[in-house]
């Protein structure tokens, strides 16, 4: 494929000092604070302090999801069960092509029209483009740390999700504030979306999926707000096991010093993030994969699709020579 450039190079972390206008909710916010370095696996003794409102809307939205998923059985019509998995897909690419191999990574360059589907996919998913590169290059820089927002070495439940139910760890409101953001404030099309995300994301998570399904093919209302409350949770949960299951279960064949692992489970249900051990030893490479197979990786299929007719290009591989260098250098000795 035209467009692919192989790198012999290492990465070279995409973190700065320089201040995200964003603001966490933290721990501890003071200002008497000097930086030192953290060596994962990582967790320092901690207090927590829980935000019982994020506990109650997650508890309300998997209920609802729960009622969803009757609804399925019982009374919702084919059409909307369709359109449900279609938006699901829909968000996963938004989230997996855009905000992470795109703007996180820049494993790839897209023009305007692919950017303009790839926002929207990712508004689908209820997922501001600013605050998730923040944080995941935040969890690259630190990953399996305190700084690290999900760190994956206090377990699985934390990792996946109980990171929500708490206040942020100081660490991550410190370091965070000085992940680079430059080159998204300066995207017109990031810079729309985080300016009106306040009714962009509800309006394209929510709304519409919710309202089409009643308008073109007469679903109840009561119905599609159940399912999309359903997709919702899925598509959360499906992106929670990327921070949680890809940390701890599976092989280690590009580097078995760090928590990330390779999980083809994972990778079905993500559309292709699941080898995770490779994405973060070469995480600027756009297939997140050295296997050549898209039988998982539809993300790349993706991606390789827009390639294909021009609109993504520059897309970044790192060469065999380097992979398997790694792979000798530090791996479980899983892969020949």
């Amino acid at each position: 494929m035209s467009g692919i450039y192989y790198f012999e190079k290492r990465y070279e972390d995409m973190a700065s000092n320089t201040t995200d206008e964003t603001t966490y909710e933290a721990d501890d916010t003071s200002s008497d604070y000097e930086e030192h370095k953290l060596i994962a696996p990582q967790a320092a003794p901690r207090k927590y302090t829980i935000v019982y409102k994020n506990i109650f809307i997650i508890a309300y939205l998997h209920l609802a999801a729960a009622y969803g998923v009757y609804l399925c059985i019982t009374s919702a019509k084919w059409q909307t069960l369709l359109f449900s998995y279609l938006c699901y897909v829909a968000a996963t690419i938004g989230v997996t092509a855009g905000a992470h191999r795109l703007w996180s990574h820049k494993s790839y360059k897209a023009k305007f029209p692919l950017q303009v589907i790839l926002i929207i996919f990712l508004s689908l998913a209820h997922q501001k483009a600013t605050s998730w590169v923040r944080d995941h290059r935040l969890h690259h820089k630190h990953s399996d740390t305190d700084a690290d927002p999900h760190n994956a070495t206090r377990g699985f439940f934390y990792s996946h999700m109980g990171w929500l139910f708490v206040k942020k760890h100081s660490e991550v409101y410190k370091r965070g504030k000085k992940i680079d953001l430059s080159d998204l404030y300066a995207n017109p099309i990031i810079k729309f979306q985080h300016q009106y995300a306040s009714w962009i994301l509800p309006t394209t998570c929510f709304g519409l999926p919710m309202l089409i399904p009643v308008i073109f093919w007469n679903e109840t209302l009561y119905n599609s707000f159940h399912l999309t409350i359903m997709r919702v949770v899925i598509n959360f949960h499906v992106f929670f096991l990327i921070n949680s299951a890809a940390h701890m279960w599976g092989n280690k064949p590009y580097d078995q010093f760090i928590l990330s692992t390779e999980s083809n489970t994972v990778s079905l249900v993500t559309l292709g993030e699941g080898y995770h051990n490779y994405h973060h030893v070469f995480p600027w490479d756009y297939r997140c994969t050295e296997i050549r197979s898209s039988l998982f990786n539809y993300t790349r299929a993706f991606i390789d699709f827009f390639a294909w007719i021009g609109w993504a290009y520059d897309l970044k591989v790192a060469s065999n020579e380097i992979v398997k260098k790694r792979a000798v250098r530090t791996g479980d000795g899983s892969i020949q």
